[in-house]
């Protein structure tokens, strides 16, 4: 081992290989992260690709690390090589006529919003942990995020990416252009593969034009039938300006809005579901008269019960600041976290039914529920009074077995979590594809390996 550091040290410097000991075990989420041999902390492309064609050729298991904020354990890294691009963080360029950013793929996410912010631009991607995650690993797990509604996932925001082969084979795609129809379209494959199939070093992020109005509200709606109604009512009333519309159901209200949270409650407790909208505009003028009058003839008609909105910026970042606040959920543990996908229509079945199921097994059973439900996203944490990982199975048997057509991963990617689950909401004819794809690219089987889905026997 103390030969392999040292080769290793030979080749990225003594401040580019962390040895086994120093290395973190937790995630900042909280997660296992295993014990590696070393942590490499390579400093461009070129020392990323001699890594890899060394490990490639000495049958070295090899796990991207980013910012640590995963939730499915996917940077788990026990007896491989744990590969930071921490140090590879710059911004290259930001072309403010095509409206693009060039990045390393260690930059952190927050400072890419500050500095589109800086040029009069935009970078819609928003997360609770937009103050870690690193580029790389949203678009390795194609992140999702608050404003999915009204820009897409990661995947619509990339335009071109460069990745390093498991072989140490450079491809540099780093198109500019939001329209290139020359043959396969390469960045694909990385987005979303979870360090399975390469490693992203550096991507063309497409920019949006700096939103010059936010107006946001807090809805409290006493009916989950009344909620598609008001998402659709207000995606038309305020013709595509609607950036966000995030549930709360009322138990996560709650726990948001009494000590030892620091928020408090806008609204009175009593109804079933509040709604965080955010509307993006440009119109300074029109666009807040624009938002009461939507919302007050939504008010007038009866979907809503009640409605708090923001005057400022200050309240706006105080309403984020509830949704955001997703760690008062550790009160109920030991809990379980799920991030699940489904047809709004189902939802309101689904987590009665799921809520059920758990109450029938454990009578004290606590569940919280919010998310993103206008792109059909649910966060789903029981807490059951016991986090044994038989318990666990059984939790996840119950949570997985109701998502009638849906999906048991809407954001967060797969892992080792959520590999038993792959086959519950993916055709075999995929899996045997996707297995297909990562034999091509990465024969030896070294990249994040027993991720997605388990190793061939």
């Amino acid at each position: 081992m103390s030969d392999l550091v040292e080769r290793l040290k030979t080749m990225l410097g003594e401040h580019g290989v962390v040895p086994a000991e120093d290395i973190p075990k937790r995630s900042l989420a909280g997660h296992r992260l295993g014990e590696p041999l070393a942590l490499l902390r390579p400093r461009s492309t070129a020392e990323v690709a001699a890594i890899l064609k060394f490990c490639h050729a000495e049958r070295l298991a090899v796990v991207p690390w980013g910012g640590q904020s995963g939730l499915v354990d996917g940077t788990y890294a026990e007896g491989a090589i744990a590969l930071s691009l921490e140090r590879m963080n710059r911004i290259e360029e930001i072309d403010e006529t095509g409206s693009t950013m060039t990045v390393e793929a260690g930059c952190v996410l927050q400072t890419v919003c500050d500095a589109a912010d800086a040029k009069g631009l935009f970078f819609p991607l928003d997360l609770g942990a937009r103050g870690s995650a690193t580029i790389g690993g949203n678009i390795a797990t194609n992140a999702g995020g608050n404003r999915v509604i009204r820009y897409g996932m990661m995947r619509e925001l990339v335009l071109g990416l460069e990745a390093v082969l498991a072989d140490g084979t450079i491809v540099s795609s780093l198109n500019h252009l939001i329209k290139n129809n020359a043959g396969y379209d390469l960045k694909q494959i990385f987005i979303g593969s979870e360090g399975t199939l390469g490693i992203v070093t550096r991507a063309v992020l497409r920019l949006r034009p700096k939103p010059a109005t936010q107006n946001m509200a807090l809805l409290a709606v006493d009916r989950f039938e009344h909620l598609p109604r008001i998402l659709r009512s207000l995606e038309r009333g305020l013709g595509g300006a609607l950036s966000a519309f995030e549930v709360m159901w009322e138990d996560f209200y709650k726990l948001v809005t009494t000590p030892p949270a620091s928020g408090r409650a806008p609204l009175a407790y009593g109804h079933g579901y509040y709604v965080l909208v955010e509307a993006l505009g440009g119109d300074a003028d029109g666009d807040t008269a624009r938002f009461e009058r939507i919302l007050s003839s939504e008010l007038e008609r009866g979907d809503i019960a009640d409605a708090a909105i923001a005057k400022s910026k200050a309240e706006c970042d105080r309403l984020w600041a509830l949704r955001d606040d997703v760690l008062q959920v550790a009160r109920n543990a030991p809990i379980f976290t799920f991030d699940v996908s489904l047809k709004i229509a189902d939802m309101d079945a689904y987590v009665n039914a799921v809520h059920a199921a758990l109450r029938a097994r454990w009578p004290a059973a606590t569940m919280m529920v919010f998310g993103h439900l206008g792109d059909g996203n649910l966060h789903v944490i029981p807490g059951v009074g016991e986090g044994s990982r038989p318990t666990r199975k059984a939790v996840e048997e119950i949570v997985y077995s109701a998502l009638k057509g849906g999906s048991v991963s809407a954001e967060h990617g797969i892992g080792l979590e959520k590999r038993d689950y792959l086959s519950w909401c993916r055709a075999p004819e995929e899996i045997v594809l996707m297995r297909s794809l990562k034999q091509a690219l990465d024969p030896r089987g070294i990249l994040n390996p027993g991720k997605v889905f388990p190793l061939p026997k």
